[in-house]
């Protein structure tokens, strides 16, 4: 179980790892973001400096913004002491690396604001 802190907007965010093509681990703040249904996204210069490897062609999305094109990712995602290899969603200009809920599927999420307790694990 990791846990996580809120900003004074009351966003949530927890630390994980990206692991890099040469197996560097960067330890990162992420923004749980409940709208979006993915695993992870991330900024594509991040993405790519991080040398993983894109796949496919991008492909178009909605957004709350409207309509986007994403690249797809392989990336590899150190979350709660275990290494995810997972789909990546790759944009420009994106301002937080984004969990989505898809780790919901596997982690339980735990908000108590009152307490100031925030775990997902």
């Amino acid at each position: 179980m990791i846990s996580g802190e809120f900003n004074s907007r009351g966003e949530l965010f927890f630390e994980t790892g990206l692991m890099a093509a040469d197996g560097d681990i960067i330890p990162v703040k992420a923004l749980l973001d409940t709208g979006f249904t993915g695993w992870l996204a991330i900024d594509n210069q991040d993405a790519l400096s991080l040398g993983w490897d894109q796949e496919d062609e991008p492909q178009e999305m909605q957004t709350a913004q409207g309509d986007a094109q994403f690249n797809l990712y392989e990336g590899t995602v150190l979350l709660d002491g275990q290494e995810f290899a997972i789909e990546v969603l790759g944009g420009n200009g994106l301002e937080n690396i984004l969990l989505g809920v898809r780790w919901l599927q596997t982690k339980r999420l735990l908000v108590d604001f009152a307490a100031g307790v925030l775990t997902l694990g």
